[in-house]
């Protein structure tokens, strides 16, 4: 039996808690992914324009500039919205798969 004709794929794609988990993931996934790139093209959007503020020294006499921790953000935020995702995945979206799972058996 092929998936589109088994009848447990569509009793699935109309039950209330497939949709709710539906819309809930697309909508988390659009909202990190547009925090991404807003945070990933403004860095580049530094580095293309503005490269004499990321050249600019932390302090007097310090060879780390501006850039250095702002790349480094850009890191700890890029495994933050990474962690914000697993965790939301493995509390709310698991819940409802297994509800899902359990209601078409």
């Amino acid at each position: 039996m092929n998936a589109s004709t088994d009848p447990r794929v569509e009793r699935i794609a109309n039950h209330p808690a497939y949709q709710r988990l539906r819309r809930s993931r697309n909508r988390l996934g659009w909202v990190l992914t547009v925090l991404m790139l807003l945070a990933y093209y403004g860095y580049i959007g530094l580095i293309a324009f503005d490269k004499a503020f990321l050249a600019t020294p932390l302090s007097a006499g310090s060879m780390t500039t501006i850039g250095i921790p702002i790349a480094i953000g850009l890191m700890v935020f890029t495994i933050a919205i990474t962690g914000i995702y697993v965790r939301r995945a493995n509390k709310e979206f698991d819940q409802l798969t297994h509800q899902i799972v359990e209601d078409v058996q």
